[in-house]
């Protein structure tokens, strides 16, 4: 299959704060949960200083989801696993606030999430800040003249690479066959180590261990596969 990756592109988002009618999750991320969430600015300040914010020292473990959607995956890990803390990223005002939200409904204070482009997450991020690093169910852009807005680029694993720390890994997982047989090679293809790679997640080892979310449900129902890799990033 043909791959042409795109360079690493700014972010352009409409800024929250110039939005002319506001809706309730607009209102909410620098309201109700403005402790908890970040708009387009104020998580750059974050930079290198994460675990800070969260009151943790630098050797406490922190882990990054990338698109949360709904948040049923997000309230899920932050909750398995209150000893590391968890970074979201969204685009959209409406899952974002619903996934913060998910989170502080179970209790969990280990959650933050901001809005952003995670082609840019070295605005976000310093070398070295960050640990394992979850993408499920990307956009898939099926449409050949849309693969260059896809995340998994080439671009997109050597930016992620030096902000991963070692024994570190990125978690992929997605519906599309199309997006899988694309992704697969840029990974393998990349410095990221291959832990895992099955075209059929759920009757793989790998099975019972998988957090199955609402939206994977509806593809399960039909029996659509999930196709699943996992990639590391080695100690040496």
């Amino acid at each position: 299959m043909e791959q042409k990756s795109s360079r690493i592109r700014r972010p352009r988002l409409v800024e929250t704060k110039t939005l002319p009618n506001p809706t309730e999750y607009v209102v909410a991320l620098n309201g109700e949960y403005r402790d908890w969430a970040y708009d387009e600015e104020r998580c750059q300040e974050n930079r290198g200083k994460w675990r800070a914010l969260f009151g943790k020292p630098d050797s406490a473990p922190m882990d990054l989801e990338i698109g949360t959607g709904n948040g049923y995956f997000f309230a899920h890990r932050a909750t398995a696993e209150p000893d590391r803390l968890l970074v979201g990223i969204e685009l959209k005002y409406k899952p974002l606030i619903q996934s913060i939200r998910r989170a502080r409904r179970e209790g969990c204070v280990n959650a933050r999430i901001a809005r952003y482009d995670a082609n840019c997450l070295e605005d976000l991020f310093a070398e070295g800040e960050l640990n394992h690093v979850f993408i499920h169910h990307p956009d898939p852009w099926p449409r050949k003249r849309d693969w260059k807005h896809r995340l998994i680029q080439t671009e997109f694993l050597e930016l992620l690479w030096p902000l991963m720390r070692p024994g570190s890994y990125i978690n992929f997982k997605t519906d599309s066959e199309d997006y899988y047989d694309w992704a697969l090679p840029l990974f393998e293809n990349s410095k990221f180590k291959k832990l895992r790679a099955t075209r059929d997640l759920h009757k793989s080892e790998w099975a019972s261990e998988n957090f199955v979310t609402h939206f994977e449900q509806l593809f399960l129902q039909k029996g659509q596969p999930i196709f699943y890799c996992r990639f590391e990033k080695p100690l040496v």
